[in-house]
C-alpha cells in the first residue's frame, strides 16, 4: 500500500507541470483573445447633419472610447432624445461581408431592414471596428449623457409605450446571435434579428417619434487572428505560413483648440551624406513629439517636427502649406509650399508644389520623396543635396481637419496608368488596322465592260 500511494504522489507530482502549464496557456490565449476583440457599431437617425464622413484611410484603425464619444456627443446634444441601442450577442464586419447583399444582390441579404433604414436616414454612420471597452461601457455612457435608465424592451412592451420626443428615452433591445452549429444557422438567426429592427422601426415610423438608432455586438462573431505563434508553435499545420501583421501608428496630430494638422506616413526616412534613418517610431504613437513652431490659421500651416540627437545634432523638419480661393473651380485648394530642415544653423529648402488637393480633402501618396525612382515630388532647391528624404504612404491634411482623422483623400496617382496608355495605344493601333482593311474593302470596283460574243472580240495588244 506504501509503495502504491508513493507512486500515484510520484505520478501526481510529474503531472502538475503539465497542469500548471495547460492552465497557463489558456490565460494566455484568453488574453489574446480579449486584446483582439472589436465590433461594428452601426448609427443611423431621423435627424439630418449628424455626423460627418468617418472614413480612416489608413488600415487597421479602431476606433477607441474618446474618438466614439466624439461621434457620439454631437448626436446626443443635437439629434434625438430617443435612443434605440440594438445589443446583439456577437457579430463582426465579416457577418455583413458574408450575409449581406453585395453586388446588388439585396434579395438575399440578411440584412434588408438595416440597409433600408441606412437608405433612408437623413443621418447615418459605419464604423467597422470599435474597441470592445468603448462598447462594453456604451449603455452606462448613454445613460449619462441622456439622464435617463436604459429600458429593456421588445415589440410587445415597445407597442404599450408612448415615448414623448422632448423627454429622454433609452431602450434597449436584445438580439441573439446563433453559432452554426446550433439548432439554426448564422444567417437565420441573422435574418430574424434584422426582421426585429424592421418591426422596432416601423412601429416608431407609425407614432411618428423622431430617433437615434444604434446597432452594435457585446464581442465579435469570428476570430480575426490566428493565435499559434502565442502557443509556442503548438497545433501548427503543414506548410502553414506565419505572416507578421503590420504595426498600424497612428498620425500626427498638432492642436491648439482643437486638430488642426494631421501627418501620417507608413514610413518616414531620412539620410545626410547618404546616411540613411529611420523616423518612423520616433515620430508615430510618440506622446511627447517635439511639435514646437507648429502653427495654424485659416490661409497657412506650419507643421514643425524636431528630434534631438540626429545625425550628432538637433534637426527639425517643417512642412509649410498654403490655402487659397481659386475663382475658376470656385473652391479652395492647398498647395504645400515647401518643406524645410533645419540643422546647425543652415537651412535646406524642397519645393513639394505638387502636393496639392482641394481644402476639404486630405492628400495621400505612395511615395513623396526626392528620390527619381519614386516619383521625385520633393525637389530640392541646390542641387546636389545632402540632405535626401523619403515618405511612404504619405498623408497629411491642415484644413477643414475634423477630429483626429483624415477626410477623404485626394490621391497623387494620375488617372492614366501606364496599364491603361498600353491598352488605349492597343486599341489605337487595332482601330487603326481596321479602319485600313474596310477603307481596301470598300475601294473595290467591278468591271464595267465585259466581252460581247456577238461582236468583235476584244485583243490585249502583248507589250514587249
Amino acid at each position: 500500500m506504501a509503495a502504491t500511494a508513493a507512486a500515484r504522489l510520484q505520478a501526481g507530482t510529474r503531472q502538475a507541470p503539465a497542469l500548471w502549464q495547460m492552465r497557463w496557456l489558456l490565460l494566455v490565449l484568453v488574453a489574446v483573445a480579449e486584446a483582439e476583440q472589436q465590433v461594428p457599431l452601426v448609427l443611423w437617425s431621423s435627424d439630418r447633419d449628424l455626423w460627418g464622413p468617418a472614413a480612416n484611410t489608413h488600415e487597421g484603425h479602431i476606433t477607441s472610447d474618446m474618438q466614439l464619444s466624439t461621434y457620439l456627443d454631437p448626436a446626443l446634444e443635437l439629434g434625438p432624445r430617443n435612443v434605440l441601442l440594438f445589443l446583439q450577442d456577437k457579430l463582426s464586419i465579416e457577418d455583413f461581408t458574408a450575409y449581406g447583399g453585395v453586388f446588388g444582390n439585396k434579395q438575399d441579404s440578411a440584412f434588408s431592414n438595416l440597409e433600408n433604414a441606412l437608405d433612408l436616414a437623413p443621418s447615418s454612420l459605419v464604423l467597422p471596428a470599435v474597441d470592445w471597452y468603448a462598447v462594453s461601457t456604451l449603455t452606462t455612457y448613454l445613460q449619462e449623457k441622456l439622464g435617463a435608465s436604459p429600458l429593456h424592451v421588445d415589440l410587445a412592451t415597445l407597442r404599450e409605450l408612448r415615448l414623448n420626443a422632448s423627454l429622454p428615452a433609452l431602450l434597449l433591445i436584445r438580439l441573439p446571435y446563433t453559432a452554426s452549429s446550433g439548432l439554426m444557422a448564422p444567417r437565420e438567426v441573422l435574418t430574424g434579428n434584422d426582421e426585429v429592427i424592421g418591426q422596432v422601426l416601423s412601429t416608431l415610423k407609425s407614432e411618428d417619434v423622431p430617433y437615434t438608432a444604434a446597432l452594435t455586438a457585446v464581442r465579435p462573431s469570428r476570430v480575426a487572428r490566428d493565435v499559434a505563434m502565442v502557443t509556442g508553435g503548438l497545433g501548427r499545420q503543414l506548410l502553414q505560413k506565419q505572416t507578421a501583421s503590420a504595426v498600424v501608428h497612428p498620425p500626427v496630430s498638432y492642436n491648439d483648440t482643437a486638430p488642426r494638422i494631421l501627418f501620417w506616413a507608413q514610413n518616414f526616412s531620412v539620410a545626410y551624406g547618404n546616411h540613411w534613418e529611420d523616423l518612423t517610431s520616433l515620430t508615430f504613437g510618440v506622446q511627447d513629439l517635439n511639435l514646437t513652431g507648429s502653427f495654424w490659421n485659416d490661409s497657412v500651416a506650419r507643421l514643425s517636427l524636431t528630434y534631438e540627437q540626429l545625425f550628432g545634432t538637433t534637426v527639425t523638419f517643417r512642412f509649410i502649406l498654403a490655402n487659397r480661393f481659386y475663382p475658376v473651380s470656385a473652391r479652395h485648394w492647398f498647395t504645400m509650399e515647401r518643406l524645410e530642415i533645419h540643422s546647425n544653423g543652415s537651412v535646406t529648402y524642397f519645393n513639394a508644389s505638387q502636393v496639392t488637393g482641394p481644402s476639404i480633402y486630405s492628400f495621400h501618396c505612395e511615395y513623396v520623396s526626392c528620390l527619381g525612382k519614386n516619383g521625385d515630388l520633393l525637389v530640392p532647391r541646390v542641387r546636389p543635396s545632402l540632405w535626401q528624404m523619403t515618405l511612404q504612404h504619405f498623408q497629411i491634411q491642415a484644413f477643414n481637419v475634423t477630429g483626429e482623422q483624415f477626410s477623404y483623400a485626394s490621391d497623387c496617382a494620375g488617372f492614366f496608368s501606364p496599364g491603361i496608355w498600353m491598352g488605349l495605344l492597343t486599341s489605337l493601333f487595332m482601330l487603326f488596322i481596321f479602319t485600313y482593311g474596310l477603307h481596301m474593302i470598300l475601294s473595290l470596283k467591278t468591271m464595267d465592260r465585259f466581252d460581247d460574243h456577238k461582236g468583235p472580240t476584244i485583243s490585249l495588244t502583248q507589250i514587249v
